[in-house]
């Protein structure tokens, strides 16, 4: 049997019973996605995770940063570094914890070669 939750709109959604579920209040860490993800792709709706300014992202491929699970960014590789371009400005924390995760990546796309993270303007 599954535990049915509302969302902001009043829309369904589903669970398992014993599934973890953190705290309305806890934020969702920085995640780097990759092009075409399912996170993004799988659904219909993608307002939860992406502004209708930026929807087109998904469907042309880039690469996304999510902060907060949201889609706050794109990102490439060059020269081992993972360059970030904001696609708005980012708070002192959101840019520590874009270049923590973004040196992991860095580390693990160059075999343990680089950590550095470029984060753009925005």
């Amino acid at each position: 049997e599954l535990v049915v939750f509302r969302d902001e709109r009043g829309r369904e959604l589903l669970d398992l019973p014993d599934a973890p579920r953190p705290d309305a209040g806890t934020p969702a860490p920085a995640r780097f996605l990759p092009a075409f993800d399912n996170a993004i792709l799988g659904y219909d709706d993608r307002s939860r995770i992406i502004d209708d300014a930026h929807r087109g992202l998904s469907v042309a491929g880039e690469r996304v940063l999510l902060l907060d699970g949201r889609v706050s960014a794109t990102w490439t590789v060059d020269d081992d570094t993972v360059v970030v371009r904001p696609l708005r400005r980012f708070a002192k924390a959101e840019r520590a914890e874009t270049t923590a995760e973004g040196s992991a990546l860095a580390a693990f796309l160059s075999d343990g070669e680089s950590d550095r993270v470029r984060i753009d303007p925005a």
